[in-house]
């Protein structure tokens, strides 16, 4: 039984390794959209960039995520996660535009996503509180790290990747052995 609630390390740097998807993301939209500047590139911007995150949980957790729900699931909740938070704050890059936007994206991502979850963890719906905090924080350390936002990226960067990975990381973790 103890067994059971012990923390998988393994399974948490798999998780964590999962953050290059993000910059990947990044680099995707940026391609396909440019800047996030209006509400047509944060809504495509955040499909690409969602798509492509997805993928990347996906792949580094391949045992409990199913990539014909998930994958598409995470592109659109991001789009409209994106398109309304970049809006809501006028496509701003201070670190308190940033951080709403952050949170407002994580809304439908954790929704959606806490969704999918509800058959393989228990209490998958603190997965969808926790992503508005994981985005924002995500939105934070990057402009905190010194990257160059004002670029109006889709998603946060690599050091924003890291923290929110290994964050949802330990409450997968955690929802898992409950």
């Amino acid at each position: 039984m103890g067994d059971q609630h012990r923390f998988n390390t393994k399974a948490w740097l798999l998780w964590t390794a999962g953050f290059l998807s993000f910059p990947i993301a990044g680099v995707a939209a940026t391609a396909v959209v440019g800047r996030i500047n209006d509400v047509g590139s944060a809504l495509l911007g955040g499909l690409v960039a969602g798509a492509v995150i997805g993928a990347g949980q996906w792949l580094v957790a391949r045992r409990l995520l199913d990539p014909r729900t998930w994958i598409p699931a995470t592109a659109v909740a991001m789009s409209i996660g994106l398109g309304v938070g970049a809006w809501a704050v006028g496509y701003g890059t201070s670190l308190g535009e940033l951080a709403l936007m952050g949170a407002i994206t994580g809304i439908p991502l954790g929704a959606v996503q806490a969704y999918l979850l509800r058959d393989r963890v228990a209490n998958a719906w603190v997965w969808a509180a926790a992503m508005p905090l994981l985005w924002a924080l995500g939105w934070t350390v990057t402009t905190a790290g010194g990257i160059d936002v004002d670029r109006q990226f889709a998603v946060f960067g690599t050091y924003g990747a890291i923290t929110f990975m290994a964050l949802s990381g330990i409450l997968l973790d955690r929802l898992r052995a409950a």
